[in-house]
């Protein structure tokens, strides 16, 4: 702490700038009022955003606002990361692996369905981007993606367990995708560790929530699929409140130890396992008993909305202790919040559905 400043203050003080920047109850009140995308556009311009659609013709469409926007928190975000030392430098390069991840996973299932390779990497978050990108779809099989692809970046050292001869279908995507989550959060919860400190503390919380929230979706998402039942214990990271008493390997099922959370074939079941952590039990309220996955009533909130505000209100508390690097990963949560914030509520107007604006929407300050 004494010497977080020669190297870090600088960095700190530009990031809380950018922090009061993110807009206000206020700012979401006038946005609902406008009419169209380009009254959006006059209202975002009195904010941080400034003329940022300046050179764009109207109509402008919700997937250009989405475009500009992550474009601006890209320039924000790699301003910052050029200018940080180690060990921040590491951390600022751990925040961009979850997206190169996510660019991996929809280049190859847009792959396995046909789709044009220049298309899918238009999509493709600028954060996630690396320059083998191109070459991921001639892979067949996990061993070829690693060796082929994989093997000269970040994410190399995450890909020993995926390693296998089978092709790459739908089903083995998916268990390479959670695979690589589990391992991608399990090593940065211990590097934070290894820096100490504020920012252990932080970002514990909030690496654990994200790890908490993979193991619910996990479950919830394969209720009916047989091949991810068998290796979900596999899938749930070894970190978080869930673990080990529900996503731990604790309980004998023939020959075999699972987790609780494992066994789980019904919605019934997940809400037992995690019916000890009242906000998790609270987010589960939403689903639907009829289905096999999220199921919204009208006046409940979406599971995923209900996980959102338990993400925003740990990030924001990011903000209230000083010398930590836990702000700069904060800064990036709560910006894409924003993002998705902005463009629901452009999409919401331009369909005339403002009445569902406030079921996705999510205040942060």
């Amino acid at each position: 702490m004494l010497f977080f400043n020669i190297d870090d203050g600088y960095l700190e003080g530009l990031l809380r700038g950018y922090r009061a920047g993110i807009l206000t109850d206020a700012d979401y009140v006038n946005l609902r009022q406008c009419e169209s995308i380009d009254d959006m556009k006059m209202h975002l311009a009195g904010t941080d955003y400034g003329n940022f659609l300046q050179n764009e013709p109207s109509p402008i469409s919700s997937g250009t606002l989405q475009e500009k926007l992550t474009e601006k928190l890209v320039d924000e975000f790699n301003f910052l990361r050029s200018q940080a030392v180690e060990p921040l430098a590491t951390f600022m390069d751990y925040i961009t692996y979850k997206y190169m991840i996510d660019n991996i996973m929809l280049v190859l299932t847009g792959t396995l369905n046909n789709r044009d390779t220049n298309e899918l990497l238009e999509k493709c978050h600028p954060l996630g981007k690396f320059d083998s990108m191109a070459t991921l779809c001639i892979a067949s099989t996990a061993s070829e993606l690693y060796r082929m692809v994989l093997v000269d970046t970040p994410l190399g050292k995450y890909f020993s367990d995926c390693l296998s001869s089978q092709d790459l279908d739908e089903i083995n995507i998916e268990i390479i995708r959670n695979t690589l989550y589990k391992a991608y959060l399990e090593d940065f919860h211990s590097f934070c560790s290894k820096v100490g400190g504020s920012t252990a503390e932080v970002m514990s919380d909030i690496l654990e929530l994200e790890a908490d929230r993979r193991a619910i979706n996990i479950t919830l998402n394969s209720l009916n699929e047989m091949s991810i039942i068998k290796v979900r214990d596999s899938l749930y990271p070894t970190i978080g409140r869930l673990y080990p008493n529900s996503t731990g390997i604790s309980e004998k099922k023939g020959n075999a130890y699972v987790s609780k959370m494992a066994q789980a074939i019904e919605l019934d079941a997940v809400r037992n396992a995690v019916d000890a952590f009242p906000e998790y039990k609270k987010a589960l309220e939403g689903l639907s008993a009829a289905t096999s996955g999220p199921g919204i009533e009208e006046g409940e909130k979406p599971l995923e909305k209900e996980f959102d505000e338990l993400e925003v209100k740990l990030n924001t508390l990011a903000f209230e202790q000083q010398f930590h690097y836990g702000m700069y990963y904060a800064y990036v949560k709560l910006k894409e919040q924003e993002i998705r914030n902005i463009v629901w509520i452009a999409d919401c107007i331009s369909q005339d559905q403002k009445s569902e604006i406030d079921r996705y929407v999510v205040h942060i300050f």
